[in-house]
């Protein structure tokens, strides 16, 4: 297995959230690893441009070997910000950006390659040639190991997938959110030998509370006694017992939570268990 079984999300590391100190980060970053979540998912804009230089020096602070971490990022949307001159929101898959970003990147991560590389959204101007040589590039130099995409649907994996192979998809998933296993992506996904990772796995069940979310608080604490685990951690468990072998990607920064969600991996849930937690989701039974 190519990334932990449960991924650090870093959107929140920085000013987008908790605004970690870099000896904060390090240590987090070290806590994270020695709990087994070894892969930090990152993105260009997080931080508005400023997170991954963050995470870098606290990278390079925290004595953890690169060898012993993998590193995700994303490119293509050009953010509004104050870090950069654009007038509107848009995304770029040109060659030359592609390359100049992910060479940002690096330098920001000090890192000499990233282990996978996605396209955060998709964009109706992608050519697929032009990306492909650009991933080409990077590949033979080193830069990148692996190569994905992010929110893409099965047309749009098809379409970026004439010239080149799509290692990753991650995609939005949750038991809140679960679109994907009746629209074709996650179908596709297992066909094409794809890895699945999946942000916000939590949905909105601790965001929202709505009719929807407190009957699911009603059926995970139904079941918290039997599998002797959390809400969250049965949320996680749910998203994992799907066949395609989902990695959730974990936004939290609280060490208890993080420590939490990596045991979820071993929780199997029963399978009318897994069927009760849907139909509470759904509110009513599955066809």
């Amino acid at each position: 297995m190519k990334y932990s079984r449960l991924i650090a999300g870093t959107m929140s590391w920085g000013s987008w959230g908790k605004n970690l100190s870099k000896k904060d980060m390090a240590e987090l970053i070290r806590y994270c690893t020695a709990n087994n979540i070894t892969t930090f998912d990152h993105a260009d804009i997080y931080g508005s441009y400023t997170t991954e230089s963050q995470f870098g020096a606290a990278l390079s602070h925290s004595g953890i070997e690169r060898e012993s971490i993998q590193l995700i990022s994303k490119c293509g949307i050009q953010h509004l910000s104050e870090n950069r001159n654009n007038k509107v929101k848009y995304y770029d898959y040109s060659k030359d950006y592609i390359i100049w970003s992910v060479e940002e990147s690096l330098k920001n991560l000090r890192t000499g390659y990233l282990d996978l590389l996605l396209l955060h959204r998709p964009s109706p101007l992608m050519n697929p040639e032009e990306i492909a040589e650009a991933i080409t590039i990077l590949k033979k130099q080193g830069k990148i190991r692996e190569f994905g995409v992010s929110n893409f649907t099965p047309s749009q994996m098809d379409l970026i997938g004439l010239r080149m192979d799509i290692d990753v998809n991650q995609i939005e998933f949750s038991l809140t959110n679960h679109v994907a296993m009746h629209d074709g992506t996650l179908d596709y996904i297992k066909t094409n030998g794809i890895k699945p990772m999946a942000w916000s796995p939590l949905g909105s069940v601790f965001k929202t509370d709505n009719e929807q979310t407190r009957r699911i608080h009603r059926q995970l604490g139904d079941l918290i006694d039997k599998y002797n685990a959390t809400e969250d951690q049965l949320l996680l468990a749910w998203i994992m017992k799907h066949p395609s072998q989902i990695h959730p990607v974990v936004g939290t920064t609280n060490k208890t939570r993080l420590k939490q969600a990596m045991a979820a991996s071993k929780i199997n849930l029963e399978l009318e268990d897994w069927f009760l937690i849907l139909v509470a989701c759904q509110g009513h039974k599955v066809p």
